[in-house]
């Protein structure tokens, strides 16, 4: 993209975009399997469990307590934080980014049934497991607090060996049971993916988001991205609709207050394995979505609604803290 030419995007060029240090993620996260594929589906499934350190313990507070450190990466466009870092060298200085902080917790709602916690999941698994960075930051388009933003749960973006832009639509529920859990998750993503393109489909806010307000940091590679949205362009055919689908559950399997085994948890989410593929088997072909890619993360926890809790309360949000 040099010389003012607006050519194809690259993988190489779009992992460039990636924020934050993929190490960190695997502190609180261990991949279990991944890669499952499904008979006649493009659908491929991942699960990831709770890491357990030297001292036996699975530590669900500090899960949370990482998606914080996250929340600006997460919530605030990547130009805004570029001009506060450069401010703060400027003036050998941390307030500019530390106030970005503090506008990126007060877009969190605090509502007990929160799902941003998932959200919050899909981004950190989007980015540094399947190395896909997220193009559209619409906490930022939030005007209550008190409300989840309509549509996704995250718009992420990757390119195919062809060239050809791949826009991955996110959802994520966090549900007590696995399969209401994975159905429901499957089920919101369908419209985003199977309804013709018109000015009444799911994804039609979005892709006008993506034309206007795409931020990929860099303007030249942000000025190529919405090229691929500009109806006007032919390279507005060159994009491929794909998922990623978030589904997180009581594990069942985590000890209580005992101590936890590493090899036994994962011994335990490979048995439970069939039963997961088997519900996104039959919303995959329930919806009519056998044909598109989606990577469907499966994360069992201690417990659900214990996930909320401790996200809430390591953002200062929990009433009853």
């Amino acid at each position: 993209m040099s010389n003012g030419v607006v050519s194809d995007l690259t993988a190489e060029e779009l992992e460039r975009v990636l924020a934050g240090d993929p190490e960190q993620l695997d502190v609180h996260l261990a991949t279990i399997d991944q890669g499952i594929s499904v008979a006649d589906c493009a659908i491929r499934i991942n699960c990831h469990c709770l890491t357990v350190d030297a001292n036996g313990r699975v530590k669900l507070a500090r899960l949370a307590e990482y998606l914080r450190l996250v929340m600006t990466d997460y919530a605030i466009p990547k130009s805004k934080i570029a001009e506060a870092k450069k401010r703060d060298v400027d003036r050998n200085s941390t307030i500019a980014v530390n106030r970005l902080m503090q506008e990126a917790r007060a877009l969190f709602t605090d509502l007990d049934k929160t799902g941003e916690g998932g959200e919050m999941l899909l981004y950190v698994l989007a980015q540094h497991f399947l190395k896909l960075p997220q193009v559209l930051c619409k906490m930022d388009l939030k005007t209550d607090t008190k409300m989840h933003y309509h549509g996704c749960d995250g718009v992420y973006a990757g390119v195919a060996d062809d060239g050809v832009l791949k826009l991955y639509w996110g959802e994520s529920k966090v549900y007590g049971d696995a399969g209401e859990a994975i159905r429901e998750c499957l089920a919101s993503l369908a419209p985003f993916l199977v309804e013709e393109d018109s000015e009444e489909s799911s994804r039609e806010r979005d892709l006008v988001l993506l034309s206007d307000k795409a931020d990929l940091s860099s303007p030249g590679l942000t000025a190529a991205f919405k090229k691929y949205f500009d109806r006007d362009s032919v390279k507005s055919n060159r994009v491929r609709y794909c998922g990623i689908a978030l589904a997180g559950f009581d594990g069942g399997f985590y000890p209580g207050d005992g101590l936890a085994v590493a090899a036994d948890l994962e011994k335990s989410a490979k048995a439970a394995l069939s039963s997961w593929v088997g519900s996104a088997e039959y919303s995959v072909h329930k919806h009519k979505l056998s044909g598109f890619e989606i990577e469907l993360l499966c994360i069992p926890l201690p417990s659900a609604a214990g996930f909320r809790k401790a996200f809430l309360k390591a953002l200062g949000l929990d009433h009853d803290a």
